[in-house]
C-alpha cells in the first residue's frame, strides 16, 4: 500500500518553532495591554450549540458554520429518501453542534450563564482559535485567532474611547502603523430611513460592507438583487462621497440626516467619541468612513476597523457596540462593546515589513557543547543556575562532533555556546563563544551570568 502523502485541511495551516515564538511575541503584547486596563481573561469551548450560533450573524455567516455530525448512527432519524431533504435541513437533522464562528456570541451565552458570577460591567478577553467555512485566499484562514476585548453592562461611550486607545497602544507596541476607521450603525439606519429604505436596513449594511472588495458597481447590483429602488441606491452616492475632516463630514451629514432622529444620535456618538481624542494622545490616525458597515447584524452603535497602512491586507481589528446580544439568550439591555485583534493578519503584516524583534526569534540564550559524561557533570549545576536566573539555557543531550553540535546553535539562533573541557575544569573557567560575533574567551562563569542578566 502506498505511503499517504501528508496534508492539512485547505485554510488551516502547520506553524513551526520559529513561528510560534513569533505569534507568541504577539498574543504576549496584546496581552499585556489588555490586563493593563483591567481586563481578565475567560475560555469557551472550541464547539458550541448550534442553536447558540445559528441566527446571529446573518444569513451568509450561517452557512459559514462549520457544523459537527452527532455520534452514533446519525442518520437513523432522517427521512430515508435524503435527496427529498433540503441540505440545510438535513444539516440541522444529523448536528446538534458547531465550531465557533468567533468569540463575541459565545462570550453572550458565557454573560447569561453565569451572570450571578460576575461583576458588572465585565471586562474580558479572550485569546482562542475560531472556524469559518470560508473559501481560502490571501489573508484569509478557516481556522484563525482571534484577540477579543469587550465590556459589557455599560452604556457609556467612554468604553468605545478606551478600545481605540487599546488599540493604539498595541500596533504601537508591534511597530504597525495603522489607521482606525469609525462608523456607527445608527448613521447607517439614518440612512436607509433618508432614502426611503429602512426595512432594507441589512441588506442595505451586508452590501455595503463589501464595497472595498467588489466595488462600487457590483454593490450597486447586490442593492438592487434585493429589491432596492434605483432612485434609492441613487441618494447613497452624494452620502458616501463626502469628503474633508472627520468633523467636516459629520457636518454635512447632520445636513442629510435631520429628518432621521436615529441618525443624528448617531452622529452625536461618533462626535463624542472624537472629542475624548481631543485631550489624548495617540498615534493612530481617525478616520470617519461611512462605507464602514461591518455586515455582523448584531451591531446598533459604533463600529470600528483597523487597516495597516503599509499592507495591503484586510482589516487587522474590527469590531463595535453591540446592545442586545444576550437577549437572545434571556438576559435584555445589557449593551456591550468589543474589539477583536486577527492575529494571523497581524503575523502576516508584521512578517511582510519585516519588523519581528530579531532577539525574540531564539528561546534558549546559552547552550553548553557536550564533551562527554564527566563534563556533563560538571556543566549540570551551571545550567541549573543559568535556569534559576531566568536564562533559558540547555545542554546538547550527547557527546558527538563539535560540528553537529555548533550547527545545532547556529540552526536555534543561540547567541551563547559555552565550551567546558578538561582544562575549563581544571582551572575553574569557561570558554564562551559569541555566535553573533564569531569571537570567543574565557572568564569565570559568574562573569557570564552577569554579563546575560545585563542584557535581559
Amino acid at each position: 500500500m502506498a505511503a499517504q502523502k501528508p496534508s492539512v485541511p485547505k485554510g488551516t495551516r502547520d506553524f513551526s518553532p520559529v513561528e510560534m515564538v513569533k505569534r507568541n511575541f504577539i498574543f504576549d503584547t496584546i496581552k499585556d495591554v489588555f490586563k493593563r486596563y483591567g481586563y481578565l481573561p475567560i475560555e469557551t469551548p472550541a464547539m458550541e450549540n448550534l442553536s447558540t450560533l445559528l441566527g446571529k450573524y446573518g444569513e451568509e455567516g450561517d452557512k459559514l458554520l462549520f457544523k459537527i455530525l452527532n455520534s452514533g448512527d446519525y442518520l437513523s432519524k432522517v427521512n430515508s429518501n435524503l435527496l427529498d431533504v433540503e441540505s440545510s435541513k438535513l444539516a440541522l437533522e444529523i448536528s446538534e453542534k458547531g465550531l465557533r464562528y468567533d468569540l463575541t456570541v459565545p462570550f453572550a451565552r458565557f454573560v447569561v450563564q453565569h451572570r450571578n458570577d460576575i461583576t458588572f460591567p465585565f471586562k474580558r478577553y479572550q485569546i482562542q482559535p475560531v472556524w469559518r467555512a470560508d473559501r481560502p485566499q490571501k489573508g484569509r484562514y478557516r481556522q484563525f485567532y482571534q484577540c477579543d476585548v469587550d465590556v459589557i453592562g455599560s452604556n457609556s461611550l467612554f468604553n468605545e474611547v478606551e478600545l481605540i486607545q487599546i488599540i493604539d497602544q498595541v500596533f504601537q507596541k508591534l511597530n504597525i502603523k495603522t489607521v482606525v476607521k469609525l462608523n456607527n450603525r445608527k448613521i447607517l439606519l439614518g440612512i436607509a430611513e433618508v432614502i426611503g429604505e429602512p426595512d432594507k436596513f441589512i441588506d442595505i449594511t451586508v452590501a455595503i460592507d463589501k464595497l472595498d472588495k467588489i466595488g462600487r458597481e457590483k454593490v450597486n447590483e447586490e442593492l438592487l438583487s434585493k429589491g432596492i429602488k434605483e432612485s434609492a441606491i441613487g441618494k447613497l452616492d452624494p452620502i458616501f462621497e463626502l469628503s474633508g475632516s472627520n468633523y467636516a463630514k459629520l457636518n454635512s451629514l447632520r445636513n442629510v440626516l435631520k429628518e432621521s432622529e436615529v441618525g443624528l444620535q448617531g452622529i452625536e456618538e461618533v462626535e463624542t467619541v472624537l472629542n475624548y481624542f481631543e485631550t489624548l494622545e495617540i498615534k493612530t490616525e481617525l478616520e470617519l468612513d461611512l462605507t464602514l458597515a461591518r455586515g455582523l447584524n448584531y451591531y446598533t452603535g459604533a463600529i470600528i476597523e483597523v487597516k495597516a497602512k503599509d499592507v495591503e491586507i484586510g482589516s487587522i481589528c474590527g469590531g463595535g457596540r453591540y446592545d442586545d446580544l444576550t437577549g437572545v439568550f434571556g438576559l435584555n439591555d445589557v449593551s456591550g462593546v468589543g474589539v477583536s485583534f486577527g492575529a494571523d493578519r497581524i503575523y502576516d503584516v508584521m512578517q511582510q515589513l519585516k519588523i519581528f524583534p530579531e532577539e525574540i526569534v531564539s528561546s534558549t540564550k546559552v547552550m553548553f557543547v557536550n564533551f562527554g559524561s564527566k563534563e556533563e557533570a560538571y556543566c549540570l549545576p551551571l545550567l541549573q543556575k543559568l535556569r534559576d536566573n531566568k536564562i533559558n539555557a540547555e545542554i546538547f543531550p550527547e557527546s558527538t562532533k563539535m560540528k553537529k553540535q555548533m550547527a545545532y546553535a547556529n540552526n536555534k539562533n543561540i547567541p551563547y555556546v559555552i565550551l567546558v573541557g578538561e582544562s575549563e575544569m581544571d582551572e575553574g573557567m569557561i570558554t564562551v563563544k559569541n555566535m553573533n560575533l564569531g569571537e570567543q574567551s574565557k572568564m569565570k562563569f559568574e562573569e557570564l551570568l552577569n554579563k546575560i542578566q545585563n542584557e535581559i
